[in-house]
């Protein structure tokens, strides 16, 4: 008998142990591990808010603000905490409809009884402040301060870019944000996100049972202050950037202007534009449909992503590697009979004949640059057509074509530089050769040039054969922080020396006599350099492209003009160029004739007639 007595001593003692166990297993994971009953308790005695920093301003290079910030208000819920309101009165102070707060008061549930959810953005400051009085009848709603962007100057939209709300794909991606925080979409906002946006903060609040705060929890020792966004200081030039949207109105094309001596950009004209504050706030939604539907593409950034044929403006390019390939020399003359005779032959204008490689830069002769042009893919040193044009390709890539040049903005394009493969593919192996491809002579046929590139390509001439990485970043903060990429030089295949040449034929095409093509862009007092180009369009009307720098020896600006549909170079894309040269070296434009002929032109008319 003491032996089955003993032996259920120890199994009741088993059965309270067991049973001391699986309570403590309980209360661990109640009080540890699931958060639902800890956040139940403390969600009705504390609130957790967080402070949101002020987000970066934006100057431009010259101090001007770009961009700011304004204050906007959330309606916050915790779910959990809601009880029986009186809706009439909600929805009437908020100004939306009953079906609306069901319907958020849903998806926040769906997303967490315990934790804030956003159920109204960007409250009026109007209906702020009759809510704030009223606050205490509605538990479980409480009001969070944010900031909104505000575009002072209403102009670069495209490359100072704008906020939104996150997606769950970047929620899931990086932990730093939470749902209805904002991030930066585009442009800038997205590029330099990280230092805009500063760091989050929170504050504790303990409040009473009708929802109102009565004060910081525990005299704020567990509040963490929010980190203000570093300032953003940036190389456009917002006059030089506005000057170039007004005179592209009723236009469609980019321009690019570029220090050259830094890579800096001055102005990124994408047109047709629009006005950055419509992205901004309730209205951003519905706004960025009509943007989106419009048959001109205002969203479409142009100056980054439009590929071109850069034209006649490429022969200088081709001119620097003949020169490099002992193809051709300066003192190297050729007729013209008003076109290249041999295969299907190409079209030129009428102009003095013959020529030598300068004078061939000043009128833009065709048949010089398609003599050219088969002289160094046909070089006897290389040993056949693909060993010739592999040569050729090298060299233009040098020049930061076929490839991004990796600006300091998303989106970017990289061009297209066709290649044997693809040549191959098209005409089958040995079915190709220097005639076949004439059309490069000439900037046309496969490639493709961005205005961003074409506007390197007036730099690296005005460096006499080196570029720096085209960027926007100036400073960070109050410093002058750069990245390493932006100070470091790229030099082109193409030897220094040759360079003196292709500039004094860009010198003589706006400053010289009859037959110079861009005499049009010659500016009193200023020494422009330029080259016109007339970009065939397969798909209707010739652009108008024209690239410069300016003045001739330290030049202090570069810059690409593509205007869409509008033939010659010399009749649109040159006059424009050399209002924005006179605006930014001088502060005021002088010639207004000039000025007016372009800002009265409506060049969308001819894109409808297509």
């Amino acid at each position: 008998m003491q032996t089955v007595s003993t032996d259920r001593r120890y199994i009741i003692t088993g059965i309270v142990i067991l049973v001391f166990v699986a309570i403590g297993i309980r209360l661990f994971h109640i009080q540890i591990i699931d958060s639902s009953y800890r956040m139940s308790a403390s969600g009705n005695v504390l609130r957790h808010i967080t402070e949101y920093p002020a987000r970066g301003l934006i100057f431009d290079r010259n101090g001007k603000l770009l961009v700011h910030n304004t204050v906007a208000y959330d309606l916050m819920v915790v779910p959990h905490q809601v009880s029986a309101f009186d809706t009439v009165e909600f929805c009437s102070i908020l100004g939306v409809s009953q079906e609306f707060i069901e319907n958020e008061l849903k998806k926040a549930k769906k997303h967490s009884s315990f934790r804030p959810s956003i159920l109204l953005k960007q409250l009026s400051a109007e209906n702020y402040a009759v809510l704030q009085e009223k606050l205490f009848k509605y538990p479980g709603f409480y009001v969070q301060t944010r900031s909104l962007r505000a575009y002072p100057e209403k102009s670069a939209a495209h490359i100072l870019g704008y906020v939104g709300e996150v997606d769950d794909r970047i929620i899931h991606s990086n932990p730093y944000y939470k749902m209805g925080d904002y991030i930066g979409i585009c442009g800038l906002e997205n590029t330099y996100e990280d230092e805009l946006r500063g760091k989050k903060g929170v504050s504790i609040y303990l409040v009473d049972v009708h929802n109102r705060i009565k004060g910081s929890y525990a005299d704020g020792r567990f509040d963490t202050l929010a980190v203000l966004g570093e300032n953003l200081h940036i190389t456009i030039d917002a006059d030089l950037q506005k000057y170039g949207e007004t005179l592209m109105q009723n236009k469609i094309g980019g321009i690019v202007a570029i220090e050259p001596s830094t890579g800096e950009i001055l102005a990124a004209i994408t047109s047709p534009t629009y006005d950055p504050n419509l992205l901004v706030g309730r209205p951003r939604t519905e706004n960025y449909r009509v943007l989106e539907s419009d048959t001109v593409k205002p969203l479409f950034n142009r100056a980054l992503m439009a590929m071109y044929p850069p034209g006649s403006t490429f022969k200088v390019v081709n001119a620097l590697i003949g020169l490099q390939e002992n193809t051709v020399t300066p003192q190297t003359q050729y007729e013209c009979y008003g076109r290249y005779p041999i295969g299907r032959g190409v079209g030129c204008h009428s102009h003095f004949s013959p020529t030598n490689l300068i004078e061939s830069i000043q009128v833009s002769c065709n048949t010089y640059y398609c003599n050219v042009f088969r002289n160094i893919i046909d070089k006897p040193a290389f040993g056949g057509v693909e060993q010739g044009f592999t040569a050729w390709k090298n060299h233009v890539e040098s020049f930061g074509f076929g490839k991004k040049l990796n600006v300091d903005q998303p989106n970017e394009l990289g061009g297209i530089v066709p290649s044997i493969e693809f040549y191959n593919r098209y005409f089958r192996k040995g079915g190709w050769n220097s005639l076949t491809i004439l059309s490069l002579a000439i900037g046309q046929g496969e490639l493709g040039a961005t205005p961003l590139q074409m506007a390197n390509l007036a730099a690296t001439i005005a460096n006499r054969g080196e570029y720096y990485t085209p960027h926007y970043l100036r400073g960070l903060g109050d410093g002058n922080f750069k990245e390493a990429r932006f100070l470091m030089p790229h030099s082109t295949t193409i030897d220094s020396v040759w360079y003196s040449y292709i500039v004094e034929g860009m010198y003589r095409a706006v400053n010289g006599g009859q037959g110079s093509t861009a005499r049009i862009a010659a500016i009193k007092g200023i020494e422009v350099c330029g080259k016109t180009g007339t970009s065939q369009n397969p798909h209707g009307k010739d652009h108008s492209v024209f690239i410069a720098f300016a003045p001739k020896e330290n030049p202090k600006i570069a810059l690409a003009v593509f205007v869409e549909n509008a033939g010659f170079g010399s009749t649109w894309a040159a006059p424009i160029a050399s209002l924005m040269i006179e605006k930014y070296l001088t502060g005021a434009v002088k010639r207004t004739w000039h000025e007016n002929r372009i800002l009265n032109a409506n060049l969308l008319d001819r894109r409808e007639e297509e």
